[in-house]
């Protein structure tokens, strides 16, 4: 077994035979952000001494004599380290949100996640990188410098939860927490060849995180696999998506008796490179392998998502930011490109403001229609039309046109958030320049765990075992 790259349950299973403990664990992955963090930049704060304490305690729970004092074992997350996203708020240690405006800021309470995280018994390694407060799409962030794809170095790894993806792919923690308004899960878990799950909106509490957008936010998952990603899950969720007590991913997770999938005639294929297209084409002919029910569906309203998320989540980031003084007050605190979509959200007038609403409206109205109707549980559609691009490049070239490397990136992934349903995104191959590449499904209202069966199906039978280069 290789240690740094194992599933959380192989993990569980070590510490409950005494097979590795706790304390040696959060020291061994302490050591690799020391080695590989100078180069990826994953980390804005690693929180080793909070580390060593939690795992201290961890140990001291699992390990004690059955049925003596102290003995105590609450579930899987039970002593694995994990990390946040730096715009999740901790009691007493620096959340910066990526941010100078908040590079001394020391919260006095954690965010509920966070609380539950600690309720589960996980050890937080740290603070993750991302983009300037959430608001984009690179993680190139001009205050704490660009985290790196583990993948290729030269190359972004997708936000605003870059920072989180690059642990997770590299070794550096068992699993993060990130947050997704456009997207920002999902990029990054395809660019870096992880699992990410943007849960139904509102399934996870919001509370104590940095808002971008108020109508917009989710928090939730990335981890190595569909199967940890459902761990976590389980633990930082509301009540209704798995069953109370007792359980085990493979059993929960087990082949559904049938896939039955749905394959957007518009919009998710206009504009896509051909080497995205050739391995999303191999994924659908090895779900059609696997036994899944695939069919073309019409949803015509996918062709507004772009715009009414832009109509909702600009002027929604501007508001926050004027509400908590810091805009324009400290416009030249913020780097170019988050101060340049703030400038437009203050544009954007209280009728198109509406009209992104009423736009959203409408298609969620439509989508779950049209799914329901086509008999489906989910779409499956790539979760970005292009690879990692270089850091620093804001041009992308498809069929002889230039494309905006952020718009492409946020492409696909604004329909789910628009409609507020489940998308997960798991790796399904590499270009050929060995960068990855990523398969999204796209679920109904609280319908995450048949996203995860369906994402558990398809890793089992297409398992990528590839490391990054580091």
């Amino acid at each position: 077994m290789d240690l740094a790259f194992a599933g959380i349950e192989e993990v569980a299973a070590l510490f409950r035979k005494r097979k590795l403990s706790p304390v040696d664990l959060a020291k061994f992955i302490l050591g690799r952000i020391d080695q590989l963090n100078p180069k990826l930049n994953a980390y804005i704060t690693v929180t080793r001494d909070l580390a060593l304490a939690q795992a201290k305690k961890a140990e001291a729970e699992l390990f004690a004599p059955r049925g003596g004092k102290g003995r105590c074992d609450l579930g899987p997350l039970h002593g694995i380290p994990v990390s946040l996203k730096d715009n999740i708020c901790t009691a007493g240690i620096r959340t910066t949100a990526g941010s100078k405006i908040l590079e001394d800021f020391l919260p006095q309470r954690d965010a509920r996640l966070v609380a539950i995280l600690k309720e589960a018994g996980a050890v937080i390694v740290g603070k993750t990188n991302l983009h300037e407060f959430a608001y984009g799409a690179t993680t190139n962030n001009p205050h704490y410098g660009p985290a790196r794809n583990p993948w290729d170095a030269s190359r972004i790894p997708g936000g605003s939860s870059g920072g989180s993806a690059v642990a997770v792919a590299a070794g550096l923690c068992y699993a993060s927490v990130g947050t997704d308004t456009g997207g920002s899960i999902r990029i990054p878990a395809a660019l870096c060849s992880v699992a990410g799950l943007k849960p139904t909106l509102h399934h996870v509490s919001v509370d104590g995180i940095i808002p971008l957008s108020t109508s917009l936010d989710t928090a939730g998952p990335l981890a190595r696999s569909a199967s940890d990603a459902a761990i976590v899950l389980r633990a930082i969720a509301g009540p209704g998506i798995f069953s109370a007590g007792p359980w085990s991913p493979r059993k929960v997770l087990s082949k559904p008796r049938k896939i039955r999938l749905g394959l957007p005639k518009e919009f998710f294929f206009d504009v896509i490179s051909p080497e995205v297209r050739t391995a999303f084409d191999g994924a659908v002919k090895n779900l059609r392998r696997l036994g899944a029910q695939i069919k073309e569906i019409s949803i015509p309203s996918l062709s507004t998502t772009e715009d009414a998320g832009n109509q909702i989540a600009w002027p929604e980031a501007t508001h926050f930011h004027e509400q908590s003084g810091w805009f324009p007050k400290r416009a030249g605190d913020y780097g170019e490109d988050v101060r340049g979509r703030l400038e437009m959200g203050g544009k954007i007038s209280a009728t198109v403001y509406l009209e992104g609403l009423a736009l959203r409206e409408r298609f969620i109205h439509e989508l779950s229609a049209k799914m329901r109707q086509a008999g489906v549980d989910a779409l499956v559609v790539p979760t970005t039309p292009i690879p990692a691009p270089l850091i620093g490049e804001e041009t992308v070239c498809i069929a002889e046109r230039d494309y905006l490397a952020r718009a492409l990136l946020l492409r696909l992934n604004r329909p789910a958030n628009l409609a507020g349903v489940p998308a997960i995104s798991i790796p399904c191959g590499f270009t050929a320049s060995n960068l990855p590449i990523g398969l999204q499904f796209i679920g109904l209202h609280t319908s995450e765990l048949t996203l995860l069966r369906i994402a558990h199906t398809y890793e089992l039978a297409n398992p990528l075992n590839n490391r990054p280069p580091l």
